[in-house]
């Protein structure tokens, strides 16, 4: 609510002539925001300003219609615009008008109400209502009874409910200080950038070439207090989601697709394919633990058998690749060949003596009958071009 001074509150320190010039401009400008003819009401009022400077009858009543004039603007419907295009002033240039205004009008009169409640709705109509709230207050010190500034402090309440409400009540607002730049979610837990350099090793923003891993990069302690401290749920959202993807569980592993592994086999690997390249760096992030298959000649498929081999060394080079040494613990059959699901195969020990006979046999025919290739084999790179006899089927235990 807004009022407009009458012109009989002016004072008669000017010449008549003057003065009934100013009546005039003023009684002009009050039909005119009367009749809602804003525009001209504010050029009546600056004309009569200009007459009499600082007079804080003019400036409150200008003030008022900046006000009214905005608050029309602001509620103007978009349809009347395509027909009725406004030129001049939008509604936030119209406010900082009119609070300059009132502002005037508080230094000169700090004691008139009008002043208070010209000033606050100028701050509401900005929407800075915490202002606008102090504004009120101060003026209701003035006059407690004032209906005017009982009427703004309801209406004023009205609109600052739901923010208050959930200010204490909601969440903390999260803006994008606290989201990565290459996924846009909350920063991780681990080191910033470390998604990124899991899948390349430049940066995200400029493409340079970063010497940094994952595993070498240090927790930044004051961001991951803060975020825990503001965000707690999305915080714990966020690290469920990074255990999920970093520590595998036992029911399921990459697999490595090269030959025959047997448990308790050590051996070394260059790693120069870029899928495998990646499913390195993912492992290192985990549990160092992978499966290795080999495939059927018949179908061209891994076979349903795996062994899971953990990775001891990890040496990555420049360019990249890795130079892995591996040691072999597990059999696991797997289930699926999409999400790699496996079931551990669990070893028996023999229970009679004719199946600890049995495998003990086993062993040694295996163990003559690998002795035997290995000969084979020396033979073969001896004679040269001879080593088709590699391939020569031979019974095991012959």
């Amino acid at each position: 609510m807004v009022l407009i001074v009458q012109v009989s509150e002016a004072d008669n320190s000017l010449p008549l002539d003057i003065h009934n010039h100013v009546f005039q401009l003023v009684e002009k400008g009050n039909q005119a925001f009367i009749e809602s003819r804003f525009e001209e009401a504010i050029s009546n009022y600056s004309k009569a300003n200009s007459v009499k400077p600082l007079d804080p009858v003019v400036l409150t009543n200008r003030s008022a219609a900046y006000i009214r004039f905005g608050q029309y603007l602001k509620q103007r419907s978009a349809s009347i615009s395509e027909y009725r295009p406004l030129n001049g002033f939008d509604t936030s240039m119209l406010s900082e008008l009119a609070l300059k205004d009132a502002d005037k009008v508080t230094n000169i009169q700090s004691s008139s109400v009008k002043s208070y409640i010209t000033k606050a709705c100028a701050l509401m109509l900005l929407e800075r209502y915490e202002a606008a709230r102090d504004t009120i207050l101060s003026g209701l010190q003035i006059d407690p009874f004032s209906d005017p500034l009982r009427s703004n402090l309801q209406e004023l309440e009205k609109v600052m409910l739901p923010t208050s409400t959930s200010k204490t009540h909601g969440k903390t607002e999260r803006f994008d200080d606290f989201d990565c730049t290459v996924c846009l979610k909350l920063l991780p837990i681990m080191p910033l950038f470390s998604p990124w350099i899991v899948v390349s090793n430049k940066c995200p923003l400029c493409r340079t070439v970063i010497f940094m891993t994952p595993r070498t990069c240090a927790v930044s302690v004051t961001l991951n207090n803060i975020i825990q401290k503001n965000f707690p749920d999305e915080y714990a959202e966020r690290k469920s989601e990074q255990d999920t993807l970093v520590h595998l569980g036992n029911e399921s592993m990459p697999l490595f697709v090269i030959d025959v592994i047997i448990s308790c086999q050590k051996l070394s690997l260059h790693i120069f394919e870029p899928r495998y390249r990646l499913m390195v760096r993912r492992i290192m992030e985990g549990n160092h633990r992978m499966g290795m298959v080999a495939l059927d000649s018949a179908t061209g498929s891994p076979v349903d058998v795996a062994c899971e081999v953990e990775i001891t060394e990890c040496d990555p080079l420049p360019d990249g690749r890795f130079v892995l040494e591996l040691e072999s613990h597990r059999r696991c059959r797997i289930m699926g060949k999409l999400c790699h699901i496996v079931e551990w195969v669990t070893d028996l020990p023999p229970q009679s003596d004719q199946e600890k006979a049995d495998l003990r046999e086993l062993t040694t025919s295996a163990a003559s009958f690998a002795r035997a290739w290995l000969e084979r084999a020396k033979e073969a790179a001896r004679h040269g071009g001879k080593q088709t006899i590699l391939f020569v089927v031979v019974p095991m235990g012959c």
